[in-house]
């Protein structure tokens, strides 16, 4: 079938489409039905279905006969440490980390928070949560003590599952104080810890509340598999919020199985037993989605990777795992591209390891430039695949399917709308604009399984954030058009379409040709205040290694290119060269928090940023240009 077959299927009969998707899982009580709709503008998936997410994850494998098949590939350049887990390692691993946890109270529906670096500990502690009907929040390992303590304040956990430190190329992340931080900051108590000590730093335990992750499972009975309804929440994750309160989405268990399992032979192209490699964090969705459940529920074996794509010990990293563990469909993000090629732009540590058992590459996380995307299909040979989702829908809105139909690429764009997304481009009155028109990026309601199904605690919220704009829709917060074959085009954030004297313009498209020029590795456009035009662009550029021209030559040719290519309309003149640009740990830029220094404006500090000395360093440049409110 080929994708307009399959999409077609899809949106004449969405509620056998997805029963038959549901067919590829094991359910305990087959669901009457796909979607419940009762209680719209609020949508249910499969909610009279019981199941269990840790079941279809690990156990039916080993019931299958594909126990000893590899499970976790732990790949650490950080402590020079590999190691394989089997399916039938994993379910035992994991049956008695949720027999523990039992043991000490854990049952459906209590709250669990793990706050954990990358380790195949981090998803055991995920799996027995969910072979119990227990919710899991997982907190990106690291994050701030008074970060952690709103989350424990919102979720209420019952326990709290850590590591004594993460690991970072040159340090040791002490997360045991992190945490003691937290709790002391936090209203809610959990009842205990359970701490997981790495041989890099033991952490000191408190009497009475904290337990050694392996004393604590010592004797115990292991745990069966918990049945729930479809429509039980299998986690919560916080995504940032702009009022700096997090939102917890919420993704139900019979949806995300049926969806996650739908995309790992239909979008990435694997069958079960294939090595599937997502390079990103269980604290981000893709480490849900992609990490954990997506490819253990499918069958294949995923990597647990703790380094970084440059400096562990160099960019040829990514192609050493590649190569030594024969992975065939890899997922980065465009920021971890683009720091590869910084470093070495011509591709020759790509030659020296062997990719031919490389499928395809994904890309998500934010928009991929077209400039990279050109590079890694001239270094790589395969399909380079950029795609879009959200925290909030918990896998591909848009994408290339390659399981189903390879088509066109066309850079710049992530192909199409996949099966159950009917995506929409509105303008300011909620109505459809015409093919090649930018505006808000919106979709039908109902969403797909495996999406959100609510806020945690915030229903309010949930509708005033997503739905209430444009009503019957879903509000993606993005900007962009489709053009006249469907493909959608994601050109900013809906906060970055910035209005330069009456034209709405898109800092996505001048990033892209700035992106073009052969000295820049990275780069950002914000639109900054303007007492005569209301904004206007200004460029930040990070150069490749090696670049040694005069910063001021850079800098015009980078206005010339602007000019040429988008217009004088875009008004386009200042350009910084920037050492590195602020950034979250999952690679995104800050460029709100940019405006922000820009206009003197006041700001929170972001939960999420990799390193705050980087804002100083902004603002300095900045006073440098002419803007005395910097900072």
């Amino acid at each position: 079938m080929t994708y307009a077959d399959v999409y077609e299927s899809w949106k004449s009969d969405p509620n056998g489409f997805w029963m038959k998707a549901a067919e590829g899982i094991d359910w305990d009580r087959r669901p009457s039905k796909a979607l419940f709709d009762e209680n719209a503008p609020l949508y249910e998936w499969f909610s009279d279905g019981m199941v269990n997410t840790c079941y279809n994850a690990v156990d039916r494998h080993v019931e299958n006969g594909r126990g000893e098949q590899t499970a976790i590939i732990y790949d650490s350049p950080i402590t020079h440490t590999k190691r394989e887990i089997s399916y039938v390692e994993l379910r035992n691993r994991v049956a008695n980390l949720a027999g523990a946890l039992r043991a000490k109270g854990i049952e459906k529906g209590d709250r669990v928070i793990i706050y954990m670096p990358m380790i195949p500990e981090a998803l055991e502690a995920m799996l027995a949560c969910s072979r119990l009907g227990a919710i899991h929040s997982v907190v990106f390992g690291g994050f701030a003590a008074n970060e952690l303590a709103v989350r424990i304040d919102d979720a209420k956990p019952k326990a709290i599952i850590a590591a004594s430190c993460g690991l970072e190329p040159n340090r040791v992340v002490h997360y045991k104080p992190l945490l003691d931080g937290a709790i002391e900051l936090a209203k809610h108590k959990p009842d205990f810890c359970v701490i997981f000590q790495r041989e890099q730093e033991v952490a000191d335990l408190i009497p009475g509340r904290d337990y050694n992750w392996h004393g604590f499972q010592y004797g115990v009975e292991p745990a069966e598999c918990v049945p729930v309804e479809g429509n039980h929440p299998a986690y919560i994750l916080y995504t940032s919020g702009t009022t700096g309160q997090p939102k917890g989405v919420i993704r139900s268990t019979g949806g995300q199985l049926v969806a996650l399992n739908w995309t790992m032979k239909n979008v990435y192209d694997v069958n079960p037993g294939d090595v599937f490699w997502a390079a990103s964090d269980v604290g981000w969705v893709v480490g849900h989605s992609y990490i954990t459940y997506g490819p253990l529920v499918h069958g294949n074996t995923t990597i647990v990777f703790e380094g970084k794509p440059v400096g562990t010990p160099d960019p040829g990293t990514f192609w050493r795992i590649i190569q030594e563990h024969k992975v065939k469909t890899f997922f980065t993000a465009p920021t971890a591209f683009r720091a590869v090629k910084r470093e070495d732009p011509t591709g020759e540590y790509i030659k020296k390891y062997d990719l031919s058992g490389l499928r395809a590459v994904f890309l998500a996380g934010e928009r991929a430039d077209p400039d990279t995307i050109v590079w890694a299909q001239q270094q790589l040979g395969v399909p380079i695949v950029d795609h879009w989702w959200q925290t909030e829908t918990g896998w591909g809105i848009a994408a290339n399917p390659l399981g189903i139909e390879e088509l066109p690429v066309k850079v710049g764009s992530p192909s199409v709308p996949l099966p159950g997304y009917d995506v929409q481009i509105l303008d300011e009155g909620g109505h459809p604009m015409p093919a090649g028109e930018m505006g808000a990026i919106a979709i039908k309601l109902p969403l797909p399984p495996g999406t959100l199904q609510n806020l945690w605690n915030a229903e309010a919220r949930y509708k005033k954030s997503y739905l209430e704009h444009f009503p019957g829709y879903y509000e993606t917060g993005d900007a962009g058009y489709k053009d006249e074959d469907g493909y959608v085009y994601i050109m900013a954030r809906t906060d970055d379409v910035i209005n330069v004297a009456g034209h709405r313009l898109s800092t996505g498209a001048m990033e892209e040709v700035l992106a073009s020029h052969p000295d820049v590795a990275e780069c950002a456009v914000i639109g900054v205040a303007d007492k005569l035009k209301g904004q206007s662009p200004l460029g930040f550029v990070c150069l490749n290694a090696g670049v040694d021209r005069s910063h001021a030559d850079v800098t015009k040719e980078c206005a010339a290119l602007v000019r040429e290519k988008i217009g004088p309309v875009a008004a386009y003149k200042m350009t910084l060269v920037v050492d590195r640009l602020p950034k979250t740990r999952s690679g995104k830029i800050l460029r709100g928090t940019m405006v922000n220094i820009a206009d003197g404006t006041e700001y929170k500090m972001p939960a999420t940023i990799d390193d705050p000395a980087i804002l100083d360093e902004i603002a300095d440049a900045l006073k440098t240009l002419g803007y005395p409110n910097a900072g």
